[in-house]
């Protein structure tokens, strides 16, 4: 399924955002990055667009399972990307439209997954499934309040987010949309297959009710040759 590849695509910038944002090192290369300490905001646009560099130990708008409910959180997004993974194949003869909102959601899916399921064991801070998700863009749209919680600015988010929330906006906009409609040279080419396989008559074949007809005209010409005196042998003398 070629759609996976845009899946790979948002996999690989997400993951790479993350590290440059977080640092990395490559002992065997010789190389290490830094990167951003948690709280550094580097402004980009004023104070309007921001990196700000925070980890995020639960769901998104930062909302915090604990650490019981950590594991199953994990696990849930695990088995939502393969979930999403079979479903793209179910609909592998869909329209592209539909496939890319999906392809998109499933690559926003994996991102944050690979941090919460593998950033605590490689960063060295939380066992394996007990990671945190690196957010860093910071815009400051509107202020708003969700669940009794107020947001000064909308929360922060990294590409992963803005996959899958760009992925569900695309999926409720084509997804209820029919597929499109057959041409009318279509249509009427199919008619005329349908009726002809119903009725089950070959094209320029006579039917049955034609033969009756014709069987029906012969005999009424014989039956006129006899009332005027014609046969097979010629005329007919009278004695």
């Amino acid at each position: 399924m070629k759609i996976l590849f845009v899946s790979l695509i948002i996999i690989i910038i997400d993951q790479i955002s993350k590290l440059f944002i977080k640092g990395f090192s490559i002992p065997f290369l010789g190389i290490a990055y830094k990167g951003m300490y948690i709280g550094e905001k580097i402004p980009v646009i004023g104070n309007f667009f921001r990196i700000t560099f925070i980890e995020n130990p639960g769901m998104a708008f930062g909302f915090n399972p604990g650490i019981n409910l950590k594991l199953w959180l994990s696990l849930f997004s695990l088995v939502a990307s393969i979930g999403l993974i079979w479903y793209l194949y179910k609909i592998r003869n869909q329209r592209f439209a539909l496939r890319f909102s999906i392809a998109m959601i499933l690559g926003g899916a994996i991102g944050n997954s690979i941090d919460r399921i593998f950033y605590g064991v490689f960063y060295h801070y939380a066992p394996m499934f007990y990671g945190k998700v690196v957010d860093f863009l910071d815009f400051d749209f509107f202020h708003f309040s969700l669940f009794g919680k107020e947001f000064y600015r909308w929360p922060i988010f990294n590409v992963a987010d803005a996959s899958v929330s760009i992925g569900v906006i695309l999926l409720l906009i084509f997804y209820r949309q029919p597929q499109n409609s057959p041409k009318p040279d279509e249509k009427e080419k199919s008619s005329d297959e349908n009726m002809s396989n119903n009725m089950n008559i070959e094209p320029n074949k006579p039917t049955e009710l034609d033969k009756d007809v014709l069987t029906s005209k012969d005999k009424r010409k014989g039956e006129n040759k006899l009332q005027h005196g014609d046969s097979d042998h010629g005329e007919v003398i009278p004695d």
